[in-house]
Formats: C-alpha cells, structure tokens, sequence
C-alpha cells in the first residue's frame, strides 16, 4: 500500500467533512505522460488500499506491455479511537491514509495499450473506487 516514509505532522485536523471537497480540481486535470487516463467526475477521499486494490487491476491488464501512472499520492492522515473508548482521552491513532479527491483529477494513466484494452483496464479500475470516473485519451 501507498503510505509516506516521513510526516511533518503526524495527526491532521479532519477538515470541514467530505462535503467540505466543493469545486473543481484546477492541478492534475490533463495528462502528462500516459495516453489513457482515468479522470475523477466527484469529489470523495481515496484511501491506499482503493488505490491499491486499482492498481493490481491494472497491472493485470499490462502485464509486462505498458506502463502505469499513479498522479495521486495518499498523505491525509485519518485516526480512529479504539472500540468501547469512552468520551474524551485524545485524538485516536492514525489507522490509514487517504487522498482528498475533487472534480477533474487524472488519478492514473497508461500507455502501451491498444485503446479498448486501456479502457477495459481504467474503467475496472474505476469501479474500485468510491467515486465516478470517466474514460480520457490525449487525442
């Protein structure tokens, strides 16, 4: 799984809530490197083991014929109490990490592929994930 080697800050404040992700993505939203790409159409958090679970689907696909692109990197830190904690006691500690995902985002890319298989591979990809994606090529 996606996690980061060092923090700055080891807990972060939670944010204003998953409805708190309003607009659009204005960085990452063409593609770089790739010809395919899976572009974001919601806004949710990603955690590692989505993306994880993403990427082994791709990987299938390309076997050893093309290459993968991962443009998001998971670095929100989200803590958890344990269960039967009573109120108060501190924050909880750091159970995973996941990545603030808004409208727009290209979250992976791939090229080596014919166009069909690329499209079969992302949008399997898609259905892994907690929010609506959309099929993208550079033409």
């Amino acid at each position: 799984m996606l996690l980061p080697s060092r923090v700055k800050h080891r807990k972060w404040h939670s944010g204003r809530g998953r409805g708190g992700l309003v607009g659009t993505e204005t960085r990452g939203t063409e593609l770089s490197f790739g010809s395919y790409g899976l572009k974001s159409m919601g806004a949710h958090w990603i955690s590692s083991k989505q993306l994880e679970a993403s990427r082994r689907l791709i990987m299938r696909f390309l076997k050893k014929g093309g290459k993968l692109w991962i443009r998001i990197f998971p670095t929100k830190p989200i803590t958890n109490k344990g269960v039967e904690i009573s109120m108060g006691c501190g924050k909880g500690a750091v159970s995973h990490y996941v990545f603030p995902v808004r409208p727009g985002r290209v979250i992976f890319e791939i090229d080596g592929l014919p166009k069909e298989q690329a499209k079969e591979a992302l949008e399997g990809a898609g259905d892994k994930l907690p929010v609506k994606t959309k099929f993208i090529t550079r033409e």
